[in-house]
């Protein structure tokens, strides 16, 4: 993997981690058009790391906060909200593996893009966090784990079901992504350790990839909240739509990456 490759894929992770169109999916969807063999489901983890830094940045008053009170309602929320995606993370393993491959990317495209249109019929009505609401989103965090299955577009759309409102779907979302990203590391590196030889990347694309995700993610943040105060996602629902449509065209038909 060429430097300039790890930049761009490494800007694309995190611009899409938190805009609603699938971080994961996009990043097996270069991975293809490039022709990039690193192992995609480590690969992406490893740029996620710069996704996390960025979040941390922005809600660093939020996870101190929580803490200073290991022991309060936010920090239940947020465990609740985890164990799904841990749960069918230990399960559905080797499916998501399978999944990583691309064979079903246009189905979860489409899969994002239904969701943000069903999603923008909420408005939300003001509602606090809560022990049903922390549980259903971290239901679509687990779906989420489906690449071209936006993780920040299903939670939050879970949130506006529950009838939080987007400012606040949007934040607990983002909180969300701190033990989603460092549990998928975990999941990663007891793989690797049980492998008889680890796939060896190289440090410079693999850490300059790093740091363009956590700039792109940065900036991504700060755009979403914006666009959420204002409008809905029925933006990024069809242009979901439209993604979804042509990777599928290609895998069942021209095979021009698939």
């Amino acid at each position: 993997m060429a430097i300039w490759q790890a930049i761009l894929l490494g800007l694309v992770q995190g611009l899409t981690e938190f805009l609603p169109v699938s971080s994961s999916g996009h990043l097996v969807l270069l991975q293809r058009v490039f022709r990039v063999e690193e192992p995609g489901l480590l690969l992406d983890t490893l740029f996620h790391l710069g996704s996390l830094v960025a979040v941390l940045y922005v809600f660093w008053s939020d996870v101190w906060a929580m803490l200073k009170k290991p022991f309060s309602k936010p920090v239940y929320f947020l465990v609740l909200a985890t164990i799904p995606a841990v749960v069918a993370a230990l399960l559905l393993g080797d499916f998501f593996d399978y999944a990583y491959g691309g064979a079903l990317l246009g189905f979860g495209f489409l899969m994002t893009s239904a969701v943000l249109f069903l999603s923008g019929r909420m408005q939300g009505h003001g509602k606090a966090p809560s022990y049903k609401s922390s549980l259903v989103m971290g239901l679509f965090q687990a779906l989420a784990i489906l690449p071209g299955l936006s993780r920040s577009g299903s939670t939050i759309s879970g949130g506006l079901f529950m009838g939080l409102d987007r400012e606040e779907a949007a934040r607990f979302s983002f909180l969300m992504s701190i033990p989603a990203i460092l549990g998928s590391l975990v999941f990663q590196t007891l793989d690797l350790s049980k492998a008889v030889t680890a796939p060896a990347l190289p440090f410079w694309p693999v850490f300059l990839g790093a740091l363009a995700a956590a700039l792109s993610s940065l900036f991504a943040i700060r755009l979403l909240l914006r666009i959420l105060r204002k409008a809905n996602l029925r933006g990024f629902a069809l242009y979901t739509l439209a993604l979804g449509i042509l990777v599928l065209i290609d895998q069942f038909a021209t095979h021009f990456f698939f």
